[in-house]
């Protein structure tokens, strides 16, 4: 596993408290299921599931049926997905680096992920290569964060003339005609240390490798500045959808 990999993994292991926290996850992944139960799938398909943390996804989708490969790259998330579900035989678990592994089954009528591909070094990149592990006909349906996710944040680092650690997300255009919807959701935090306790609840703290800690005295004139902004957080939700089409007859 690589050095940024693996930063991000250990950071999803130490988020004991992840889904009291994670509200925008759990709404985005909702939201991503209901579109994915509009396609036209078969009666039981064969799914793979991508960065499933603890389960938002993978449970909103239960009554899709089918044999399902659930896969993340963290061990302990996957446990508490497991937990989530209980014993099912229509879910196998597999620990998978998304962008650089590849599952042992296969092909698949659906590959899915919500709020996980964010974390690649290269995303438009490992989605078409997903796209080939899919059957013909299949779909690939994900959500990502886009480049304006944060922004308050950002820009309260930014009005102190200092830069932000907030990973860089992958613009929007570079998914192409892949780009399903974009939709802008907003989170309210109660003050600047509510939100970065919730960030460091859901394991997403990970800075840029290249980024150099603020000093106690900048971060202090950050979080003055977010306070000032109303400790509003934007999240940029991409949602992608790439289509293998069938078979000639």
């Amino acid at each position: 596993m690589n050095a940024p990999r693996e930063r991000v993994s250990r950071a999803f292991a130490a988020a004991p408290d992840y889904d009291g926290h994670a509200r925008i996850q759990r709404e985005v992944a909702q939201a991503l299921a209901a579109r994915i139960a509009a396609l036209d799938l078969p009666d039981k398909p064969r799914v793979l599931e991508i960065g499933c943390g603890t389960g938002f996804l993978t449970q909103a989708l239960a009554g899709l049926g089918g044999d399902w490969l659930v896969t993340d790259l963290s061990p302990e998330m996957l446990e508490r997905c497991r937990s989530r579900l209980g014993d099912s035989a229509q879910h196998r678990f597999a620990v998978l680096d998304g962008e650089y592994g590849k599952p042992e089954d296969g092909p698949f009528d659906l590959i899915c992920s919500s709020l996980a591909v964010q974390w690649f070094d290269d995303a438009p990149a490992a989605l078409s290569r997903m796209a080939e592990w899919l059957a013909p006909g299949g779909h690939l349906m994900v959500t990502t964060l886009g480049p304006n996710s944060f922004a308050e944040w950002r820009a309260a680092h930014e009005a102190e003339g200092l830069e932000p650690g907030t990973p860089r997300f992958a613009g929007v255009a570079a998914f192409g005609d892949h780009v399903h919807a974009v939709e802008n959701l907003v989170e309210h935090h109660a003050n600047p240390l509510a939100f970065l306790h919730a960030l460091k609840a859901i394991g997403a703290q990970t800075a840029e490798a290249s980024h150099r800690p603020l000093s106690p005295g900048q971060l202090r004139r950050v979080m003055a500045r977010f306070a000032q902004s109303g400790c509003n957080v934007t999240y940029e939700v991409v949602t992608c959808h790439l289509h293998r089409e069938s078979s000639p007859s």
